[in-house]
């Protein structure tokens, strides 16, 4: 049985960093199905239901692919898609999805007899720092889903199964601080915050942590961005690993972000490759890869990135 809590193999007294996947793969082999709410909305409640019912069985088996194409690959970590469960927050999906409860058990289960961590990072809509309360609530309802889902898959209710949210609308600190801490267990035990490249930077959302008592995930893109550096290598980017390394409960289970821009250092879009990682992820436990070329980024950082750290 995997033990979560254990570190990474060493390399030379150090972390040998695990890559991991986001969602989807590159290929055809993870494509997990969906549908829009107009779509949804133009049947009656019986017909919504049988869709559902036969989305919601394809992506349970579709989620067993994934889990097992990353084992296959050497992957130990894998961003679980947002979007599994289509209007699983509403009552026709709940209902829906009771039936496949053993299944999904079944998948989490591998998954963490295998050594895979599974996380989440739900969509930028989610925002609990908004001034609107029911923005606040309808958040909340989505990450009920979200802990619904990773109780389903039978995974540990702390910051192993992350969920991983940015920090929202800006100048909100204190706001922020104050939803998180009153959140559900089963969420607030996940939950981490990550810095972004306009609202919050790295200090204000480690503070937001520190504050919340949760951990922070360093995104060395997002920092760059924010901050309108010019390097990775900038002597920030190695401070923020090591102060957000320290907002986790378990220093071994930090997790960062790591993409590089398309059309230059500073472009928000992803990059197809990473062609450039900070030295300063060379300790990091957990990273996970945000390149539009999927398991083809991982597997170039695999095979020129990951030999180097022994050196």
């Amino acid at each position: 049985m995997f033990d979560p809590s254990a570190p990474n193999p060493a390399n030379n007294g150090g972390f040998t960093p695990r890559l991991g996947l986001v969602c989807i793969s590159d290929c055809d082999a993870v494509r997990f199905r969906n549908m829009t709410r107009k779509r949804y909305l133009q049947f009656e409640p019986p017909e919504r239901e049988a869709m559902l019912a036969r989305l919601y069985a394809e992506n349970v088996r579709i989620l067993g692919e994934g889990v097992a194409f990353c084992l296959e690959r050497g992957l130990r970590l894998y961003r679980l898609t947002s979007r599994l469960f289509p209007f699983a927050d509403e009552p026709e999906g709940v209902r829906v999805l009771e039936p496949l409860l053993p299944a999904l058990a079944a998948v989490g289960r591998r998954a963490t007899a295998e050594g895979l961590r599974l996380v989440v990072h739900p969509d930028q809509f989610v925002v609990l720092s908004s001034d609107t309360p029911q923005v606040i609530e309808n958040s909340i309802k989505i990450l009920r889903m979200h802990g619904m889902i990773l109780d389903a898959l039978e995974q540990p209710r702390s910051a192993w199964a992350t969920i991983i949210l940015h920090g929202g609308k800006g100048d909100r600190a204190e706001r922020l601080v104050e939803v998180v801490r009153g959140l559900p267990e089963n969420i607030r035990t996940r939950l981490a915050l990550e810095n972004d490249e306009r609202a919050y930077s790295a200090a204000e959302i480690l503070a937001v942590c520190r504050a919340a008592g949760v951990p922070m995930v360093f995104d060395a893109h997002h920092h760059l961005i924010h901050e309108r550096l010019d390097s990775y290598e900038d002597p920030s980017v190695a401070a923020f690993v090591e102060a957000a390394r320290e907002t986790w409960p378990d220093p071994a289970w930090q997790l960062t972000h790591i993409s590089n821009g398309r059309d230059g250092l500073l472009d928000s879009a992803h990059s197809d490759l990473i062609a450039v990682m900070p030295s300063a992820y060379r300790s990091v436990p957990w990273i996970e890869v945000e390149a539009k070329r999927k398991e083809v980024a991982i597997e170039r950082l695999m095979r020129e990135w990951l030999p180097t750290l022994g050196a």
